[in-house]
């Protein structure tokens, strides 16, 4: 099994360095000024335990891939960019791959399933950070992340059992999971949260603001019937993972992947997906969502402008949730 990484940022760059530093065959796909410094040095990855450097293949497009029976595509890009990504891969090869979504929200496994017949939902708690070419940061100990996968929309099989065992043995902690979506919801309400600190910065307390773009949320989930798995069944799981945000020395802490966005003036961020799923939510089912559409206009704007977190006061983002209306 070939594990083709498709999006060698934050959460792709880490699984990619730690799957090939413990023997595994991994190729990137990456793009850039990133593609550009992990074929002339390598791919460093900076942990807990310092700094390796893997001299990971890696190439621009899914044409140079040379795919092959017995690919595993993992795509981690940014969802924004998952549409584009899937017809480049469909494009490339005529083998129907299995597609593993190691990304936030709910989209793009529907995405990857109109084009691909086997397609997994994979969960991300991975707190890492990509702001410098040819490097990322996974800043958690003692386990770097926790990666559990199950078949999208339901079920398990060989290959993600195969999948999510190669990844438990590199330092993650992963699972096979039957019932993935519940997972993927759940983090969700989490990543709503990610514009927040991107919008405002990171040092601006919006505690109400918060509560009320996760009341909003669940008041959607529940209008739409969709089930989520309990704080106390995450809080477990959890746990059990022992993934553990710390600072690494000399490096950013840990802010959020719309923070990263901002902050490498990417011209594009994630929201429309997050925050943008929820109003999305809303409106199917007749739900007020101001708070979390203000938050995926804000995020959007500043992204487009090419502007710095925190170049919005709370005060300007509570007006545009007043004109947000549901």
């Amino acid at each position: 099994m070939r594990f083709v990484i498709h999006g060698a940022g934050a959460v792709g760059g880490v699984i990619g360095a730690r799957l090939h530093a413990t023997g595994h065959d991994v190729l990137l796909i990456a793009r850039g000024a990133h593609l550009d410094a992990i074929r002339a040095n390598g791919l460093s990855l900076v942990t807990a335990e310092g700094r390796s450097v893997q001299r990971v293949p890696a190439v621009g497009h899914p044409r140079e891939a040379e795919l092959r029976e017995g690919d595993v595509v993992l795509l981690a890009m940014k969802t924004q960019h998952t549409a584009a990504a899937l017809a480049d891969l469909q494009e490339s090869s005529e083998l129907d791959l299995p597609v593993v979504c190691a990304q936030n929200g709910v989209e793009s496994e529907r995405l990857a399933a109109r084009l691909f017949s086997r397609v997994y939902g994979m969960v991300v708690w991975l707190p890492a950070n990509f702001l410098e070419p040819g490097e990322v940061v996974a800043a958690s100990a003692p386990t770097l992340g926790c990666l559990d996968a199950g078949c999208w929309p339901t079920g398990t099989d060989d290959r993600i059992a195969e999948v999510t065992a190669a990844l438990d043995r590199s330092g993650f902690s992963a699972r096979p999971d039957p019932a993935i979506p519940r997972w993927k919801y759940h983090k969700l309400l989490s990543n709503i949260f990610n514009a927040i600190p991107a919008v405002l910065g990171p040092d601006v307390d919006a505690g109400d603001l918060a509560r009320r773009v996760r009341d909003e949320a669940l008041a959607c989930y529940a209008a739409a019937g969709i089930e989520v798995v309990s704080e106390q069944e995450a809080a477990a799981r959890r746990k059990e993972a022992d993934v553990r945000v710390i600072q690494i020395e000399g490096k950013q802490r840990i802010v959020g992947s719309s923070w990263q966005s901002l902050v490498r003036g990417t011209g594009n961020i994630e929201t429309d997906y997050l925050n943008g799923e929820i109003a999305l939510l809303g409106r199917l089912h007749g739900v007020p969502a101001p708070c979390n559409r203000a938050l995926q206009l804000a995020a959007r704007r500043l992204a487009a402008r090419r502007q710095p977190p925190g170049s919005m006061t709370l005060g300007q983002l509570e007006e545009l949730v007043r004109g947000a209306g549901g």
